[in-house]
């Protein structure tokens, strides 16, 4: 059964970093809703709950410390996870943090990964403990999607399927499309043909991660569901102008 998406806040006033986050975890399978400071997440907490909240440290106006307490006394919020993040590598700052109740912690510079990891472990154990099961609005949504903007449509789809192997006519299918028919507005829209542009997409993604931090060339392969390591990297380099190796050592 395919479920919803789990819902995210991300509190962050880096905006660079901010930005990748949210495209990351979207990119991922997350809903999630952004917010520069400790004030904004407490005024939007007020009428959104979300599966999982993750909170940078240090930020102006209310710090994570800060907005962590402040939402704990919150009884609708006593079992939503919470994870900070942070480049204070202070042992005694960590620590209160745990000593406080704070669910994880992710060291900044992190990888992707990482943090993917721990949220999906932390997300598994909540929804065992809760036994919460949700309707799946994918559908509806790629329905509205293909309707308001047919590009977004297929976007939710490739970053849906990110990590397996693309079939063309099963992308068609979902859109009300046949495999011509998509091809012609793929190229009518981006001057590429449908294949181009699937793996280009899933190139833009191991890019993203790059530029986040990763540097392990087989995971960027299988979350971007290569078909094989030759083949992403020759890929890669057609698409940038060097190879995966050479544009991790030039950053």
């Amino acid at each position: 059964m395919i479920t919803a998406p789990f819902k995210i806040v991300l509190i962050e006033d880096d905006l660079n970093l901010g930005a990748s986050v949210v495209e990351l975890l979207f990119l991922n399978n997350f809903e999630v809703s952004w917010l520069k400071n400790g004030v904004e997440a407490l005024d939007y907490l007020q009428n959104n709950i979300p599966d999982i909240i993750i909170s940078d440290l240090m930020m102006p106006l209310m710090n994570g410390e800060e907005l962590f307490l402040k939402i704990r006394k919150i009884k609708k919020f006593n079992t939503i996870p919470f994870i900070i993040i942070t480049a204070n590598s202070n042992d005694e700052v960590r620590y209160r943090q745990l000593k406080n109740g704070v669910n994880d912690y992710i060291m900044k510079p992190f990888k992707v990964k990482e943090m993917i990891f721990k949220i999906n472990n932390i997300l598994a154990l909540k929804k065992q403990i809760e036994n919460k099961f949700t309707p799946d609005p994918f559908s509806k949504v790629t329905i509205k999607l293909s309707e308001k903007d047919f590009i977004l449509s297929i976007n939710a789809i490739l970053s849906k399927g990110m990590k397996s192997t693309m079939d063309i006519n099963e992308i068609a299918n979902s859109l009300h499309f046949s495999r011509s028919t998509l091809d012609k507005k793929i190229r009518k829209r981006t001057n590429k043909n449908i294949s181009q542009y699937i793996r280009e997409f899933k190139l833009d993604y191991a890019i993203k991660l790059i530029n986040l931090g990763e540097r392990n060339i087989q995971f960027l392969v299988d979350e971007t569901g290569f078909n094989s390591f030759s083949y992403f990297s020759t890929s890669f380099k057609n698409y940038v102008g060097q190879s995966p190796t050479d544009y991790i050592k030039a950053l």
